[in-house]
């Protein structure tokens, strides 16, 4: 299936694509800014979500805040992972080094792309991610470098469920570092420069 999206090619072959994934509301600019922090020399790759709630982009449906549509959900991330395959094609980036930078919404279906397939990605950047789904035997994610930035006062994802998350992806071989913020939801300027600082340790 088709995303609106824009392509910007990097300046370094050597550096990882980076697929940009916003939060409900926003779209495939929105977290350009980010990439220009975390790998300025990276293609980057934005892309919209294709499902409306109330007139907002969203990557997949949910029944209810933090209550998510997990049929919509698993089709929405083979979606995304095919799109993702044929942006290769058509941009000629490598497919096998992409990293996904989402946050919120898109920070979910990073990680449902995480819990359902084993090469989808080379990397991820996590800010204020949930379980994407419970119960699902993960593929194995050794050795995949995966950051994840939280909230200590997020009321919509809570403490216990970003070391939920933390446990599962380290159980599956996920080398994942977890940051802390002491404040609640929102995307903060500390969480994105820890994480360009994490990238360079990872990726350069």
């Amino acid at each position: 299936m088709e995303h609106r999206h824009i392509f910007r090619q990097g300046t370094s072959a050597d550096a990882p694509t980076l697929l940009m994934l916003h939060g409900t509301g926003g779209d495939e600019h929105d977290l350009v800014p980010l990439a220009d922090i975390i790998s300025s020399s990276s293609n980057v790759l934005g892309v919209r979500g294709n499902v409306l709630e109330n007139g907002m982009p969203r990557f997949f449906r949910r029944l209810a805040e933090g209550v998510f549509d997990e049929e919509d959900l698993i089709r929405r991330t083979k979606d995304l992972k095919a799109f993702i395959d044929e942006a290769a094609e058509q941009y000629g980036f490598d497919r096998s080094r992409v990293v996904a930078v989402g946050y919120s919404n898109g920070a979910n279906i990073a990680a449902s792309l995480l819990f359902h397939y084993a090469n989808a990605l080379q990397g991820a950047v996590l800010h204020h991610p949930m379980v994407p789904l419970r119960g699902l035997e993960l593929p194995n994610l050794s050795g995949i470098p995966v950051f994840i930035a939280a909230g200590k006062r997020d009321t919509m994802c809570p403490p216990q469920e970003t070391e939920e998350l933390n446990g599962l992806l380290a159980g599956a071989g996920a080398d994942v570092h977890l940051h802390w913020e002491y404040g609640g939801h929102q995307l903060t300027r500390g969480e994105v420069e820890a994480a360009a600082s994490w990238f360079k340790g990872k990726f350069a």
